[in-house]
Protein backbone atom coordinates (compact mmCIF):
# COMPACT_ATOMS: atom_id res chain seq x y z
CA UNK A 1 0.00 0.00 0.00
CA UNK A 2 1.47 3.51 -1.05
CA UNK A 3 0.48 6.87 -0.20
CA UNK A 4 -1.55 8.67 -3.28
CA UNK A 5 1.10 11.82 -2.00
CA UNK A 6 3.68 9.33 -2.88
CA UNK A 7 2.45 8.11 -6.16
CA UNK A 8 0.99 11.44 -7.79
CA UNK A 9 3.46 13.41 -9.67
CA UNK A 10 1.15 16.61 -8.75
CA UNK A 11 -1.57 16.87 -6.41
CA UNK A 12 -2.99 19.75 -5.83
CA UNK A 13 -6.08 21.89 -5.47
CA UNK A 14 -7.48 25.00 -6.24
CA UNK A 15 -11.14 27.33 -6.55
CA UNK A 16 -13.81 25.75 -9.65
CA UNK A 17 -15.51 28.78 -9.77
CA UNK A 18 -16.96 30.29 -6.15
CA UNK A 19 -18.64 27.58 -5.16
CA UNK A 20 -16.17 24.13 -5.70
CA UNK A 21 -12.93 22.74 -5.44
CA UNK A 22 -11.34 20.69 -7.61
CA UNK A 23 -8.46 18.21 -6.92
CA UNK A 24 -6.04 17.37 -9.65
CA UNK A 25 -3.79 14.26 -9.98
CA UNK A 26 -1.20 14.00 -12.46
CA UNK A 27 1.20 11.53 -13.13
CA UNK A 28 4.62 11.22 -15.47
CA UNK A 29 4.59 7.33 -15.24
CA UNK A 30 1.84 5.98 -17.08
CA UNK A 31 1.69 2.75 -14.94
CA UNK A 32 1.30 4.19 -12.11
CA UNK A 33 -1.49 6.46 -13.60
CA UNK A 34 -2.93 3.28 -14.68
CA UNK A 35 -2.15 1.59 -11.14
CA UNK A 36 -4.01 4.54 -9.28
CA UNK A 37 -7.00 5.17 -11.68
CA UNK A 38 -8.08 0.75 -12.06
CA UNK A 39 -7.18 0.63 -8.19
CA UNK A 40 -11.27 1.74 -6.93
CA UNK A 41 -9.66 3.59 -4.30
CA UNK A 42 -10.89 6.98 -5.77
CA UNK A 43 -14.77 6.76 -5.48
CA UNK A 44 -17.11 9.70 -5.27
CA UNK A 45 -18.40 7.77 -2.00
CA UNK A 46 -14.95 7.19 -0.39
CA UNK A 47 -14.04 11.17 -1.42
CA UNK A 48 -17.25 12.05 0.20
CA UNK A 49 -16.77 10.38 3.33
CA UNK A 50 -13.28 12.08 3.77
CA UNK A 51 -14.63 15.19 3.25
CA UNK A 52 -17.72 14.65 4.88
CA UNK A 53 -20.53 15.83 1.79
CA UNK A 54 -22.82 13.77 -0.04
CA UNK A 55 -21.22 10.92 -2.44
CA UNK A 56 -23.43 12.50 -5.45
CA UNK A 57 -21.71 15.47 -5.31
CA UNK A 58 -18.01 14.57 -6.25
CA UNK A 59 -17.34 13.58 -9.79
CA UNK A 60 -14.13 12.04 -10.42
CA UNK A 61 -12.91 11.98 -13.92
CA UNK A 62 -10.07 10.20 -15.15
CA UNK A 63 -8.31 12.17 -18.10
CA UNK A 64 -6.25 8.92 -20.21
CA UNK A 65 -4.44 11.35 -22.06
CA UNK A 66 -2.58 13.32 -19.91
CA UNK A 67 -2.84 11.17 -17.28
CA UNK A 68 -4.58 13.24 -14.95
CA UNK A 69 -7.46 12.43 -12.49
CA UNK A 70 -9.87 15.28 -11.67
CA UNK A 71 -11.98 15.37 -8.87
CA UNK A 72 -14.72 18.06 -8.26
CA UNK A 73 -16.77 18.56 -5.81
CA UNK A 74 -18.41 21.32 -3.45
CA UNK A 75 -16.49 23.60 -0.92
CA UNK A 76 -16.66 22.18 2.35
CA UNK A 77 -17.05 25.57 4.21
CA UNK A 78 -18.28 28.81 3.22
CA UNK A 79 -21.84 27.40 1.32
CA UNK A 80 -22.10 30.87 0.29
CA UNK A 81 -19.22 31.09 -1.93
CA UNK A 82 -15.50 31.91 -2.11
CA UNK A 83 -14.96 34.34 0.37
CA UNK A 84 -18.06 33.95 2.66
CA UNK A 85 -17.96 34.38 6.32
CA UNK A 86 -16.89 30.98 7.33
CA UNK A 87 -14.51 30.36 4.00
CA UNK A 88 -11.57 29.16 5.58
CA UNK A 89 -9.29 28.64 1.87
CA UNK A 90 -10.60 31.49 0.30
CA UNK A 91 -8.23 29.64 -2.82
CA UNK A 92 -9.28 26.54 -2.51
CA UNK A 93 -5.56 25.71 -2.46
CA UNK A 94 -5.28 23.64 0.93
CA UNK A 95 -7.96 20.98 -0.02
CA UNK A 96 -6.12 18.18 -1.28
CA UNK A 97 -4.74 16.79 2.37
CA UNK A 98 -7.44 14.20 2.98
CA UNK A 99 -6.86 12.75 -0.40
CA UNK A 100 -3.30 13.09 -0.42
CA UNK A 101 -3.30 10.26 2.77
CA UNK A 102 -5.45 7.50 0.72
CA UNK A 103 -3.62 4.14 0.32
CA UNK A 104 -3.27 2.29 -2.97
CA UNK A 105 -2.76 -1.06 -3.29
Amino acid sequence: MTRLQDLADVLRSKNAGPFQVTIDLMFNDPGVYRRVRDSGVLTSERIGTAYNIEASAVRVIPFDRVRAIKVTMPRRFGSNGSGSAFDRDVYGAQQHGPLAEFLVP
